[in-house]
């Protein structure tokens, strides 16, 4: 993989706050540290390691210890339940869909991630781990979330496949498995799942992009609309708003 861009200018433009988050499959949690980990035998939302990652933190997850059954279905492609225990809970107790013929036929299609090394690493990105990294997420609020959908569809021009998804599914699984082929530029709408949402501050979205979107994205320059009267008309609108609402 080529050294993965910079993405200083485009953090800077958008006034993006929250750390940009790796999504790693490594062989060893080598260049990760500090590393985190879920209690073992504890259900545990990944997304519950948010404030960590704010502190510079690492998670790691494995086949032993992956948190929560969702998880470990989506991330590691085990099967934490029962099929029909699992359509049932997702049906049933939690309502997610219409009937349980279609959440069988959900489950049936979903694309899980199967690792290529024994550990799964997600925090903020590292120096020298370009290589394990899969895919990017970026925290945003739904103005800066605008801008990296235009930002996405900067050189499509409607031939090929859509450059944006927004899925169905877990928050954990939105950090990689809708993408068909991870060496394609891509980038989907995350945390809409409101099972992980309270883990997140109000407000926020996620914006998970594979390697190549992220290296188009950190590659707008002057030209583009991060320096054009579109964006700089929104932000203004903001201060102005953000100031009368202080007085």
């Amino acid at each position: 993989m080529d050294m993965v861009p910079d993405p200083r200018r485009l953090i800077e433009r958008l006034g993006i706050e929250w750390p940009v988050i790796g999504f790693y499959d490594a062989p060893t949690t080598d260049g990760f540290d500090p590393v985190v980990e879920p209690a073992p035998g504890r259900h545990t939302c990944l997304f519950a390691f948010f404030k960590q990652w704010l502190q510079g933190k690492t998670l790691r997850l494995s086949q032993e210890c992956y948190g929560c059954g969702g998880a470990g279905a989506a991330l590691f492609s085990l099967q934490t339940r029962g099929r029909e225990e699992f359509i049932s809970f997702l049906a049933d107790t939690e309502g997610l869909k219409c009937s349980h013929e279609v959440m069988a036929r959900w489950l049936d299609n979903r694309r899980t991630y199967k690792p290529t090394h024994g550990n799964i690493l997600i925090g903020p990105l590292k120096d020298g781990r370009d290589e394990y990294l899969k895919t990017v997420t970026f925290f945003v609020n739904p103005d800066q979330l605008s801008a990296l959908v235009i930002g996405a569809h900067y050189c499509h021009d409607l031939t090929g496949q859509d450059p944006v998804l927004a899925p169905f599914g877990s928050g954990c699984m939105m950090l990689v498995t809708p993408f068909a082929d991870l060496g394609e530029p891509q980038a989907l709408i995350g945390a809409t799942d409101i099972a992980m949402r309270p883990h997140i501050p109000e407000g926020l979205l996620a914006f998970t992009v594979t390697v190549p979107m992220y290296a188009m994205l950190c590659g707008l320059d002057e030209r583009s609309f991060l320096y054009k009267p579109f964006l700089k008309n929104l932000q203004k609108a903001r201060r102005r708003r953000e100031a009368r609402d202080d007085t």
